[in-house]
């Protein structure tokens, strides 16, 4: 690494010779020069001082300093090598008590042949190793550092458990590692050990990295982080090699955490998939095994992993004493989601209609990096916009771009499709509000949205942690809604293809009521495909764990479960007709309608409340004292010339 940074000082100290030559030669060249005739006559009005004299073959070589009222300058002189010459210099320029002094001139004549013969032979030797270099002839130096661990290690981490929301109880199980980097000893005289390794598993952008960096800054302790497709190389060793390479640095500087990421890359099951596994990454995984809980004692290093694949890990890695403790960070609820945007809306400039609680009840399934990336949209279409504040709306356009994506305003409809897209919506609007069980209707339009035509915002009525049959039943009618209004609006052969993901969704929740769940008269038997893919790591001589009967009779009931939904979806719309064409029309006018719109056109039948009428604002003028009655006025007729001033003012 020093050699690679004097390198590249290299061009720059060549630059500085050249100036320093440059500025040595300007110098030198600044001495008068003068030939025989103009010496002479120098010599019979200048005084000497110290010279020099150097006698070659033909020619003596003058230099030195002479002096003209107070004025010292330099000379150089060429005077032809003559016996004469000789004795009229020693004479002339010790005159005046001059010092001479008489070089070698072959003593130059060496250093500079030497130095001749030796610049094209640097100058050639430079170019070639210059050439080598950007050809990668250096690249041998970098064999020795390519079984070197690719670790980033962090020494003052800045995140604390305060930056990370919506994972209290995740927070109190790790809070006994922070406990023990800070003081080991008192776990240590009890006896206890702290647990080689924590496990985090969770969806992607549940805040798995942030919370093992919180740990680090909370601690206070340096914090490795590698992701686990930095081990495997195409080189075989590799791997194993980069994982002694940094548990070596890491015991240099314990106490430490150890923060491997997608940890599934490398420590997949051994021995199973198509070909029996991977040689090399089975030889990376069995020396991290071995770093972790084998021969080597890693005191004060505590490994954290992250995946969101656990099925596939190897069961070794699982066991105890190796990662101890499995910690799930799921996706937030509710109150997790409102923490979180208050984490994230520390920076941003909210206006007063933002209500960071009714922004977390329209987000459910939301992970924490997905509410990051709503209020960054929402701050981005604010700047767009030209606004000084985030508003509401700004944040309702950004969680439709983070589910759906930008709105395609530009795409027009013809007015037949634009009709139908406007019933197929009212069609799951209406399920949603005359279901008890389905999801409520949030918003409704018909802008079309990355691969759809318009779509229904649907949020759960309540946040349920077990769904039951009677929920998953009102999901699949709600997402028949819209395939159902096109089939009593158009008729059966005019259905569009618009349905596909609902009815994609539908079977899904359909077959996993019959497989998984054992909601089916079936009963309570768990017929599911075995989970996990044979290039995943899993046995690639599994199958199907039930007879071909019975895969028909799944089949049966899958239809079943739809039919009798979709047979209640036709009830719900052809009772409800005149709300459903009210919607659908409303939707072809405004193509968009939110919750309380909606509400309004089942209630009132219009998209306004006429109840709600705008209330003048009546200015009270503060009670003043008035001045006393004069004497002789009766009080009953002032009282009655006020009442009929009154009746005339409000007449």
């Amino acid at each position: 690494m020093m050699k690679k940074k004097w390198l590249n000082y290299l061009p720059t100290i060549f630059i500085i010779c050249i100036i320093v030559s440059l500025m040595m030669y300007s110098s030198s060249s600044t001495s008068e020069n003068l030939n025989f005739t103009q010496f002479e006559k120098k010599a019979e009005k200048v005084e000497f001082k110290d010279s020099s004299i150097t006698i070659e073959s033909t020619i003596i070589q003058v230099e030195g300093t002479y002096k003209t009222n107070d004025k010292v300058t330099a000379f150089k002189a060429i005077i032809p090598n003559t016996d004469k010459n000789i004795e009229w210099l020693e004479e002339t320029l010790s005159k005046d008590g001059g010092q001479i002094t008489v070089t070698n001139p072959d003593a130059n004549k060496v250093w500079v042949s030497m130095l001749a013969q030796m610049i094209p032979f640097l100058i050639i030797a430079v170019v070639f190793y210059l050439m080598m270099a950007k050809m990668g002839g250096g690249s041998n130096a970098k064999a020795f550092e390519f079984a070197k661990s690719r670790a980033r290690m962090e020494n003052d981490v800045k995140v604390r458990f305060k930056d990370v929301a919506g994972c209290e109880e995740e927070k109190e199980e790790v809070k006994e590692i922070i406990d023990y980097l800070k003081t080991p000893k008192r776990f240590t005289d009890m006896g206890a050990h702290i647990p080689k390794g924590v496990l985090m598993v969770g969806p992607p952008g549940t805040g798995k990295t942030l919370l093992a960096k919180a740990v680090a800054g909370e601690a206070n302790v340096p914090f490795f982080s590698i992701s686990g497709s930095d081990f495997v190389e195409m080189f075989v060793g590799t791997g194993a090699s980069r994982v002694r390479d940094m548990f070596k640095n890491a015991q240099k500087n314990a106490p430490c955490i150890v923060f491997i990421d997608e940890i599934d890359a490398v420590g997949r099951q051994r021995g199973a998939g198509m070909g029996g596994g991977n040689d090399e990454r089975e030889q990376t995984l069995n020396q991290l095994l071995v770093e972790m809980d084998g021969m080597t004692d890693n005191t004060g290093i505590v490994v954290i992993a992250a995946t969101n694949r656990p099925d596939v890990l190897d069961p070794a890695l699982l066991r105890s004493g190796r990662f101890d403790r499995q910690i799930t960070v799921n996706l937030p609820d509710v109150k997790g989601r409102k923490e979180i945007l208050g984490v994230h809306a520390r920076n941003k400039k909210l206006a007063s209609d933002v209500n960071l609680e009714n922004l977390a009840k329209r987000t459910p399934g939301f992970s924490g990096a997905d509410l990051a990336n709503v209020l960054n949209e929402g701050a981005i279409l604010a700047v767009r916009n030209r606004k000084n504040f985030i508003t509401m709306n700004d944040l309702d356009e950004a969680i439709d771009r983070v589910m759906m994506g930008p709105a395609k305003k530009s795409k027009k409809y013809t007015e037949k499709d634009k009709m139908l897209v406007s019933y197929h919506e009212a069609g799951h609007a209406v399920i949603g509000l005359k279901l008890p069980d389905a999801d409520a209707v949030q918003k409704v339009t018909i802008i079309p949205r990355g691969e759809a035509g318009g779509y229904n915002l649907m949020m759960p009525r309540e946040e349920r942690m077990f769904p039951t049959k009677k929920a998953f039943l009102a999901q699949i009618t709600g997402l028949l809604g819209g395939r159902v209004a096109e089939e009593i609006i158009f008729g059966q052969d005019a259905v569009s293809a618009g349905a596909s993901n609902d009815i994609e969704k539908l079977t899904k929740i359909a077959k996993n009521m019959v497989r998984v769940y054992g909601m089916s008269t079936l009963g309570p038997i768990q017929y599911a495909d075995p989970q996990g893919n044979v290039f995943l790591g899993r046995d690639y001589t599994q199958g199907g764990n039930y007879s071909a009967g019975v895969a028909e009779e799944i089949d049966k009931e899958v239809r079943n479960i739809v039919d009798s939904c979709k047979k209640q979806c036709r009830q719900i719309l052809e009772d409800n007709r005149e709300l459903l064409d009210l919607i659908a029309k409303s939707l072809y006018e405004y193509e968009t309608l939110t919750s309380e719109e909606i509400l309004n056109l089942m209630n009132y039948g219009t998209i306004e409340n006429p109840n709600v009428q705008k209330v003048e604002e009546v200015i009270v003028e503060p009670e003043q004292e008035l001045p006393p009655i004069p004497a002789g006025v009766d009080q009953k007729d002032l009282d009655d010339a006020m009442n009929e001033l009154t009746k005339k003012k409000d007449a």
